[in-house]
């Protein structure tokens, strides 16, 4: 055991231990990192933006039948007067249920409750009235249509771009809502 640490010491002697990391290594460390989180978190809005307007479009496919069924049962469709109403504060403050609501008489009779967009009175910019995020309704009692309003998340920035042909495009508002109606009628509203 002697002869060993005879033979190791003259090495490490010349070997003096480091006790930290330089500032330069530190710095590399940090922008790695910073760079990491950075892919991390665009990633992850970009998930999120994909979940709501999933949810959107579920939202208003699923309206759908409901619409339909009062529509058999009475033979007309829930009425707003021609005007269009919504839960956010620029067109009404309905409430989600009852003869008031954004889709009178709907909920809870042929829906448990009306849908609420994910982002719901958030202010969001491709609006061009700067109005906030919300389901609208408009119905004469023959025809319905019915908006995700200035809350699609996906649209590409011009209307050029984006295929008229998409379930729920609306020629009215290219760029910043989806929809479904119920005849060529509504679809221009």
């Amino acid at each position: 055991m002697q002869k060993f640490k005879k033979i190791l010491s003259p090495i490490t002697y010349h070997l003096s231990p480091r006790l930290g990391f330089t500032l330069i290594e530190l710095l590399v460390v940090i922008s790695i990192i910073g760079i990491l989180a950075s892919l991390t978190l665009v990633s992850y809005s970009g998930a999120q933006r994909q979940v709501r307007d999933t949810q959107r479009k579920s939202d208003l496919g699923q309206m759908k039948a409901p619409l339909e069924a009062y529509f058999s049962t009475y033979g007309v469709y829930p009425s707003t007067g021609g005007g269009w109403w919504g839960e956010c504060s620029n067109y009404g403050s309905h409430p989600r249920s009852g003869a008031n609501g954004y889709i009178p008489n709907l909920a809870p009779a042929f829906i448990e409750e009306l849908p609420r967009d994910p982002r719901h009175g958030q202010l969001y910019p491709p609006c061009n009235n700067g109005g906030s995020t919300c389901y609208l309704y408009n119905s004469n009692g023959a025809d319905y249509k019915l908006l995700a309003h200035c809350s699609p998340e996906s649209y590409p920035s011009s209307p050029e771009s984006y295929p008229t042909n998409h379930p729920f495009y609306d020629p009215s508002r290219p760029t910043w809502a989806w929809q479904i109606h119920s005849s060529d009628v509504s679809k221009g509203w």
